[in-house]
Order: C-alpha cells, then structure tokens, then sequence
C-alpha cells in the first residue's frame, strides 16, 4: 500500500519539512472530487488524502450535531497524519461547521460557499437561482450570505437532494437525471433567473445535464476554481507551496471502497483505488 507521505516536525506550521506534506479534502462522498480535479490541474506538485465519508453521506440530509461531529472527527484525523491544510471540499460541512473547526485547528482550513457574489453581480434578469442541499439551504450561514444580497437580486433557492443521491451511485446522465434536472432547474428558469449557482460540489458533475437545459438562457455559477485560487492563496502565504515534482494522491471512505473505486475512476476518468478509511490509520 502507498505510504501517507509525512516529514519531521521541524515546524507545527511553517516551514520547508511542511511545505511537502500533503493537502487534505475531506467531503460527505464523491462531490469533493471536483475540487481535487482543479487541485491537480493548478497545484500539480502537491500531494493529497481524499476522505469520502460515505458512511454518512448525503451530509445535506444529516442533523447540524452530526455534520459538525463528522467534520471535526475527519480534521482531526488529517491533522494527525500531518496535513499542512485542509480543504473542505463540501458546502453544507462548511456551512454548519467550519467556524468551529477553525477555532481549534493549527493549520489554514479553506471551505467553499455558493456563488452567491459572482452570481448577483453578472445577473441582468435580478433573478438568481441556488441549487444545494435542503442543510445548506437552512443553514445560519448560508442565510446570512444570502442576506446580504437579496437589496440588489432575488434569490431563488431549491433544494436538489436526487443529485447527490444519483451521483454517489454513479448515474450521472441517462432519463433519471434530466427528470430530476427539469424538476430542479426548470422552476428557476421560469421565474427568470439568468444565473444558477451550484450550491454542492456534487453538482459539478451534473453541469452537462444541466447546461442542456437551460439553452443558453442562463449561467452556471461553479465555485471549484474560486476555493483552489483561495487554497493556493493561502499556500503561498504561509510558504506552504510545494516544490517537489513528484505527486501522489490516495483515496480514503469511510463506506464500500469497492463502489468508491468504480464511481471515483468514473469521474476522475482513470483508475483509482479507495481504501477503507479504517486503514487511514494503519498508515505510517
């Protein structure tokens, strides 16, 4: 099995021994792979851990007690295998969670937020509609950032709990998800919104299907490229950039490695192998 890759503890925080520890993602399942996806295109010498936690996925259906637990179980977790930061690459854990998480962490945890801003500034309807999960939707946070926009635009919000579902299974095209496409977005076009902004990182994989739909008469808001802009952002200020030119990026879930490896090779579009976040652990 590949070793986590580590190094001395010359430094808790900065440093050139801490500089090429890995990145660590964590998301409820295979959502998050559409922030690993920008992570290897713009900071290809870095190297990752990917935590699916697939045992409690969808996140978006989970109590705000339960999210937090999970999340803070997983930061933990990659801290202890000496993560240099943590991306997490899921907008409900962000939501409920990451003001706690930061407020104990010793490394930069970077989260990810609809695309609310960028949404409202580009629409010319004054209609902007929000695809995510019924937990992001009632979330303090994401109430607070949708509060501070609703003076400029009106903010349509719909929950889609069928795409995470058919997207952890593997379907992403195909009668199921252009019914479940039309019953999400359509409503948003008919009350003219000209932006929709993908409020889960699963809905990333969906965005064929749903550019489909909407013809040209709106605009994808996909906030993966922001978050790893932030992410490097982050990196270079703390000196954290890698330089090493060799990569290497492991798969972790904390449900059925075997489907995980099928579904995340689909997306990926190369093989990959999931281990059993249980052996996570075993690594040394």
């Amino acid at each position: 099995m590949h070793r986590i890759p580590s190094e001395p503890k010359t430094n808790p925080q900065f440093g050139t021994a801490v500089s090429r520890r890995p990145i660590g993602v964590f998301d409820s399942g295979v959502g998050g792979l559409s922030i690993i996806k920008v992570i290897q295109q713009y900071l290809p010498n870095e190297d990752i851990v990917y935590i699916a936690d697939q045992a409690f996925a969808p996140y978006g259906g989970q109590t705000e007690e339960t999210i937090t637990q999970r999340s803070q179980y997983l930061v933990n977790s990659l801290i202890e295998k000496n993560c240099k930061a943590i991306v997490i690459a899921c907008n409900t854990a962000t939501a409920v969670s990451i003001a706690r998480l930061r407020a104990t962490a010793s490394i930069p945890i970077i989260g990810i937020e609809p695309g609310i801003k960028p949404a409202a500034l580009r629409s010319e309807t004054g209609v902007i509609g929000i695809l995510a999960t019924p937990q992001t939707l009632k979330s303090t946070a994401f109430l607070d950032l949708k509060e501070r926009f609703t003076k400029n635009v009106n903010i349509e919000s719909q929950a889609c709990p069928r795409f995470v579902e058919l997207i952890e299974k593997g379907v992403f095209y195909g009668d199921e998800v252009k019914s479940a496409v039309s019953d999400y977005v359509a409503p948003l076009l008919e009350k003219q919104a000209d932006q929709i902004v993908l409020g889960c990182t699963h809905y990333s994989f969906l965005t064929n299907e749903i550019s489909r739909l909407l013809q040209g008469k709106a605009a994808i808001i996909d906030t993966a490229h922001p978050v790893v802009v932030e992410l490097e952002r982050v990196l270079d200020k703390h000196h954290l950039i890698n330089d090493s030119v060799l990569r290497n990026t492991l798969y972790f879930t904390s449900g059925d490695p075997y489907k995980s490896s099928r579904v995340m090779s689909q997306l990926l579009g190369n093989n990959v192998h999931v281990y059993a976040l249980s052996k996570f652990f075993l690594e040394e």
